[in-house]
């Protein structure tokens, strides 16, 4: 097939890509989970292509290129693998096709598909060839009987690469007078003259231009007529496309479709898209992510109203389905020191329809760590737990939360037995940032082996603010996350005022292209300000080790060391990580990482205790839901009582 013509439009360049992209949709399989290789449930996702199709034809592809083999910069142009990953003939080679027919429509699509992915290198010269045991596919009749195992040759000559010659686009936006609606322009992708005539530049070029209308509030820009020459004499493209902008819009009314127990009203308010307000793309993204964090409803979807009306109000409609209200889930974990855990929940996501979130949690930890009688229930840590979330207080964007809990903890330092409350607001201000201001209020009787048994109550407030722009929470690669945390509180047995503070930072750098070697550093610093470690509630207090601190010694057992020997929390606190992860397939990485402690008997530190350090290495087998960590850490200063070495399992990277 060859493409050589003169004229091309945007519209056959648009099918050529839509078809291209249809052909790599197949049916979902059942649903099934392997790990490591091994099928834990569901129905299995091997190959039984035979069992399932009635006459299976079997067959094996060759690709082969020809003629035009460099770039329009004389670089060397590797079309092969291109070819390959646009035809579905080599995709599925392993699979047996269904039938004649099955096996001749997959050829006869591939012309296109290949057409497609020339197109978007830029080549709209080129021949296609696709034979069948020798004969040209398209001239095979439909209803011709093939024999198993064709051989199938497919040849391309891709012919020279086009540059645009000459590129307009009539009506564009002007510069916005907000930069967050700033676009990219058609130039920065690509769309100018001299650069490569890819097909996706020119679709990408009348995507950003629509869209910079759309951002300054004028809904319905569009593409309105395109005029796109290909000059085979000079290698050259000249393309003109025409936006129309339409009417500047504002919202309408927002109807909401699909409610079964929310408050219709409520979820309309929820979406912060108000009637008069002017129209903004950012906006309605920003209300699916919203309603979305609510975690009530399965699906949402805004649909924008065909046209504008008069008044240049805009219309849109919100359909939903809500999940089932209730729900429940359990978790385990294991730590060699630390044991094991496990913890369940119960909630309800939408109390009184208008998405109020009650839970209840409960948890057992320590099952078979490190102290003496681990297996003894009077050493293990309890805690049960409820908690109240109304979304949309004062601003949709506003959720009032309140919190109570009862706890027993047995760490190596001290027994608590507690019971805490609080309530307040959280405010999320952007998809980066995010603060929370409580009233707090605890009593606590503790038991250690240096100060004996004692009894606090605390009430003060906790304010904090957290700045997150990681690309990806359970495994990121870029960005920044920033914690700051303030606790003011008065205990009430010793008439003291305090004041906690904690800041921690997180930093992740990429070494090679596609993330094959990520940095990442974590710094965390704490202060408690006020008066001694003894008239202190050891809860409000510094400890470090484990495998969210230190890894490699036990859980919260890095401390101010008294005179008799015991461990005790401090006032002060100096945490650091860092981590090389490598990935070494698709699949498998590779972690090293250094972890260091302190913690001090002042308020601010002054080393004169120990810095504890802990090294190690892990492997990381990465899954769709964040990498699976296995992590074993040695301390390298280690004392009496510490443990040789510590095994981490986890989900998500260590920080």
């Amino acid at each position: 097939m060859n493409l050589s013509r003169r004229t091309v439009d945007t519209k056959t360049i648009m099918a050529l890509i839509v078809a291209a992209q249809m052909s790599c949709l197949t049916a979902s399989p059942a649903f099934a989970f392997e790990l490591f290789g091994i099928h834990l449930w569901g129905e299995s996702q091997k190959d039984d292509a035979d069992a399932v199709i009635a006459e299976p034809k079997r067959y094996s592809v060759d690709v082969e290129t020809v003629g035009e083999r460099s770039n329009a910069d004389g670089s060397k142009a590797d079309l092969a693998d291109v070819i390959k990953s646009a035809s579905s003939l080599v995709s599925d080679e392993d699979k047996p096709a269904s039938g004649s027919a099955g096996l001749l429509a997959k050829a006869r699509g591939d012309y296109r598909r290949i057409m497609a992915a020339l197109y978007g290198e830029g080549r709209y010269g080129g021949t296609v060839s696709i034979k069948v045991d020798g004969q040209e596919a398209a001239d095979i009749p439909p209803d011709a009987e093939l024999p198993d195992d064709s051989k199938i040759e497919i040849r391309v000559d891709p012919g020279p690469q086009f540059l645009f010659a000459r590129t307009a686009i009539s009506n564009m936006a002007p510069p916005p007078l907000d930069r967050k609606d700033k676009v990219q322009t058609p130039e920065d992708v690509g769309f100018a003259p001299g650069k490569v005539a890819r097909s996706g530049t020119v679709v990408k070029a009348a995507a950003l231009s629509v869209e910079a209308w759309r951002q300054q509030g004028y809904a319905k820009a569009q593409v309105t007529g395109e005029h796109i020459v290909a000059d085979h004499a000079t290698n050259t493209i000249d393309a003109d496309l025409e936006i129309d902008p339409g009417q500047q819009a504002h919202y309408g009314p927002v109807s909401v479709v699909g409610t079964a127990r929310m408050d219709p009203e409520f979820v309309a308010w929820m979406t912060g898209l108000k009637p008069g307000q002017q129209y903004d793309p950012d906006d309605i993204e920003k209300a699916r992510k919203r309603l979305a964090r609510m975690e009530v409803f399965r699906s949402l979807s805004f649909q924008e109203a065909d046209r504008i009306n008069p008044d240049g109000s805009l219309p849109i409609t919100l359909n939903v389905q809500e999940r089932p209200p209730r729900r429940f889930g359990f978790g385990a974990e294991y730590a060699t020191i630390d044991g094991f855990g496990v913890t369940g929940y119960w909630m309800h996501r939408n109390l009184f329809g208008r998405g109020e979130r009650l839970r209840f949690d409960a948890k057992v930890s320590g099952i078979g760590g490190s102290q003496d009688n681990s297996f003894d229930p009077a050493n293990y840590t309890y805690t049960v737990g409820t908690s109240f979330a109304k979304p949309g207080v004062y601003t949709p964007d506003t959720d009032f939360v309140a919190a109570l809990d009862a706890k027993r903890e047995v760490l190596d330092a001290y027994t608590e037995t507690s019971v805490n409350g609080k309530a307040g607001f959280t405010q999320i201000f952007s998809d980066e940032l995010t603060a929370n201001i409580f009233a707090k209020v605890s009593h606590g009787r503790f038991k250690d082996d240096y100060f004996g048994n004692r009894e606090f109550t605390t009430a003060g407030l906790e304010g904090g603010a957290i700045y997150d722009s990681r690309n990806n929470k359970a495994d990121p690669s870029s960005g920044f996350y920033l914690e700051g945390n303030i606790q003011p509180f008065y205990e009430m047995h010793y008439g003291n005022f305090a004041t906690r503070f904690t800041a921690e930072g997180r930093a992740y750098y990429s070494l090679l292209d596609k993330d094959r070697v990520i940095l990442a550093g974590r710094l965390k610093l704490g202060s408690v300000v006020g008066p001694s470690i003894a008239e202190l509630p050891p809860s409000e207090l510094f400890l470090a080790g484990g495998g969210g601190s230190v890894r490699g010694y036990a859980y919260r057992n890095i401390g101010v060391v008294t005179s008799t020997g015991e461990t005790i929390g401090g006032r002060s606190l100096v945490e650091a990580s860092g981590e090389v992860r490598a990935r070494m397939t698709d699949s498998i990485g590779a972690v090293g990482f250094v972890d260091a402690g302190y913690v001090g008997e002042k308020s601010f530190p002054d080393f004169s205790e120990e810095m504890r350090v802990g090294v190690g290495g892990g492997l990381r087998y990465l899954t769709g839901l964040g990498p699976i960590r296995f992590d074993v850490a040695v301390p390298l200063n280690r004392r009496s009582g510490d443990p040789n070495y510590g095994l981490y399992v986890g989900i998500g990277q260590a920080f």
